[in-house]
């Protein structure tokens, strides 16, 4: 069932192209229209059956009922900015960045029907190339209102990544960028340090496990260092309970501490036994 007439993805990379792609498998839009930096992208997307046209300029807002702003996080608040005065009293704005609590509370003063979110799906890779259309299938999205939420689009918004295969968690973008330093953005920490102290030669001894500890720093640069900035204290914070955690290893180790240690190894395993 159709919900929206028109929507505009602004950045089809691989977030927003595998939404243009999860609407069109459920019917959830008449039109899509897909923008970005990089052209090349968005044909791509069109190509793949993302969008159904690709290009243009923001002008393509005018008319749109939701416009999804999937750039990176450090530049969703200046496109929203553009874009303010083209669309529609009744369009829906959405942005899928990774950091809220900066971008909600601007957004929400300049646009009437914003609403924050944020799927927690993706991948190290990037770019229209590895789009897929069941990302969020079995997956959350946290949606993070605040006092100047307008309750009419946050219902809809709601319904619109149920739709898509997400369970919807509300939080507000204080308490979502305070988690997120924890879930996302401190693993990510710990994958770049933990591949960055294993030196080079010894990468043919490695198995499995090194693997899939560290995926996730093959991510991009540029993209995780402006998310990490936009939550920089949330991550410190994150990282300074991580520092702690690993000094307590590291003592145990230099003590010859058996007891202590399997202590914390114990503890370590029943809590990711707990994360399923």
């Amino acid at each position: 069932m159709k919900i929206f007439d028109k929507v505009v993805i602004i950045g089809t990379g691989l977030i927003g192209g595998s939404i243009g792609l999860s609407l069109k498998k459920h019917r959830l839009a008449k039109r899509i229209v897909g923008l970005s930096r990089h052209r090349k992208n968005a044909a791509l997307a069109r190509k793949m059956g993302a969008v159904d046209i690709a290009g243009g300029s923001l002008a393509q807002v005018k008319d749109a009922d939701l416009v999804i702003l999937s750039t990176p996080v450090d530049t969703i608040v200046d496109f929203a900015l553009k874009i303010s005065s083209m669309i529609k009293k009744e369009c829906i704005v959405i942005d899928v960045g990774s950091t809220k609590e900066l971008i909600v509370s601007r957004l929400s003063k300049i646009i009437p029907n914003f609403i924050g979110c944020h799927p927690l799906a993706g991948s190290e890779k990037k770019g229209a190339r590895n789009l897929q259309e069941d990302i969020f299938t079995k997956t959350v999205c946290v949606i993070t209102p605040n006092r100047l939420t307008n309750q009419r689009a946050l219902r809809k918004i709601s319904c619109f990544w149920e739709k898509l295969g997400a369970r919807v968690i509300k939080l507000s973008p204080g308490d979502h960028d305070r988690v997120l330093g924890f879930t996302s953005h401190l693993p990510h920490l710990a994958a770049c340090a933990l591949i960055d102290s294993v030196p080079h030669k010894y990468f043919v001894f490695s198995a499995t496990g090194l693997k899939d500890t560290t995926r996730i720093s093959a991510s991009d640069a540029d993209l995780w260092a402006q998310i990490f900035l936009s939550n920089r204290l949330h991550s410190l914070r994150a990282l300074a309970v991580f520092q702690d955690k690993l000094s307590a290893l590291k003592l145990a180790l230099e003590k010859k501490h058996k007891k202590q240690l399997i202590k914390l190894l114990q503890h370590a395993r029943e809590k990711r036994e707990k994360l399923g």
